[in-house]
């Protein structure tokens, strides 16, 4: 006999939409990360045109230190990007790299001629090679070895450099450009390793809520199994035993016969009770599961959950509570959603909203809602299902007269 499904293939379509969605899930926090990296650099050039502009340097050297820090700015965008979607362990360089690396080195060989400082010189191809995706274990030590370059680099336009640009009236400001030059890489690397500790995080909550379903099919399968084997194995021995006893002992056969018949409905409710259990499962449990779901695909998550809800129809809300979760990884925007079960005077009230995609399904509106509008309808209650441009809300009502008498 078929068993009725558990749930309709929730668990893998949230697998497959957290899969999807695993960047997505923490983009603000990467812009963020973008942000603070592209603005220690936007920061450091424009300290660097303000200190040499009141040094008596020329308009085309000046000229040159701005309109080639633009570029480089972009270039170093171009490497943030390749970033985000690096691999461990994949090779530092590649065709796409190597020219954002030829506009920093270019842009560093003008500026420092530009300016006569070996600093300025080295640190656009020094931060350049802070974006790169390196290997686990390099990227210390490259920091290390870029920081110490700068350092020194610094030290040597301390001791020299300055006079080529301006006065001894100007140090203060070549100290705080020496210091932020020479710290802005640390900066990044420290920005980025807290971009990499996230990813991590979010593929092991994705790891564990896969993890987490494949157990929850095994043990179905496994029940099932054990169920349906039992019974099987007891109806073969007794249809092989009135195979033998029919020549013999005819009357012997048929109550063989009669008992397989048995074994056979004993099976039958056994699979009804097996579905049942899994069908009627708290309801409290079954939005914690939901929300569980949806947390696994992305989205953030809100559970309401009133007084007493053990005593509301879990035979009716179960299913609904299934779909409608179905319905939100599939046909949602992943973004957010809102769960909430409660007695509400002299009814039961499940409703769920949550962000619409920027082209939903029409399969949101066709047979998944009429069905629900049937059970509601079987029920004696109510389906409300209201629609705009960025939101979905859903709402089952079932009075608590009809859920008693259910």
């Amino acid at each position: 006999m078929p068993v009725p499904p558990v749930a309709p293939d929730a668990a893998s379509i949230a697998a497959a939409r957290g899969a999807r969605t695993l960047t997505r899930g923490v983009s603000a926090t990467w812009w963020y990360t973008l942000s603070a990296v592209v603005f220690f650099e936007f920061f450091l050039l424009l300290l660097w045109i303000g200190t040499l502009s009141g040094t008596g340097l020329g308009d085309p050297e000046l000229a040159t230190v701005v309109a080639g820090g633009l570029v480089w700015l972009a270039s170093s965008g171009w490497l943030l990007t390749r970033y985000r979607h690096h691999v461990d362990e994949a090779a530092a360089l590649s065709l796409g790299t190597v020219l954002p690396l030829g506009v920093a080195a270019a842009y560093g060989l003008a500026a420092g001629l530009a300016s006569g400082l070996w600093s300025i010189a080295l640190f656009p191809l020094a931060q350049s090679l802070m974006l790169l995706g390196w290997p686990r274990g390099i990227r210390l030590r490259v920091m290390t070895a870029v920081t110490l370059v700068l350092a020194a680099a610094w030290f040597v336009d301390s001791r020299g450099g300055f006079s080529a640009v301006g006065t001894a009236g100007e140090e203060v400001n070549w100290v705080l450009v020496g210091v932020y030059t020479t710290l802005v890489p640390p900066m990044t690397v420290m920005s980025l390793w807290w971009w990499d500790v996230l990813i991590a995080l979010d593929r092991a909550r994705l790891s564990e809520a896969r993890l987490a379903a494949t157990q929850e099919r095994l043990r179905v399968a496994t029940d099932v199994h054990d169920l349906q084997g039992h019974h099987l194995q007891v109806i073969a021995l007794q249809l092989e035993l009135a195979e033998r006893l029919m020549p013999s002992d005819p009357d012997a056969a048929v109550q063989q016969l009669r008992a397989a018949r048995a074994s056979v409905a004993d099976a039958q409710q056994g699979t009804r009770d097996l579905a049942t259990r899994f069908r009627t499962a708290a309801l409290d449990e079954e939005i914690a599961n939901a929300a569980d779901l949806l947390r696994a695909a992305g989205a953030s998550v809100e559970v309401s959950i009133g007084r007493s809800v053990e005593s509301a129809p879990a035979d009716v809300f179960a299913p609904v509570i299934r779909e409608t979760t179905t319905n939100a990884l599939r046909h949602g925007g992943g973004g957010w959603a809102r769960l909430s079960l409660a007695r509400d005077g002299a009814q039961w009230r499940y409703e769920i909203t949550n962000d619409a995609a920027a082209a939903a399904d029409s399969a949101t509106t066709g047979s998944g809602l009429d069905g629900l509008a049937r059970r509601a309808a079987d029920a004696g209650g109510r389906l409300e299902v209201q629609r705009t441009d960025d939101r979905f809300r859903l709402a089952l009502t079932v009075p608590v007269d009809k859920a008693g008498a259910r």
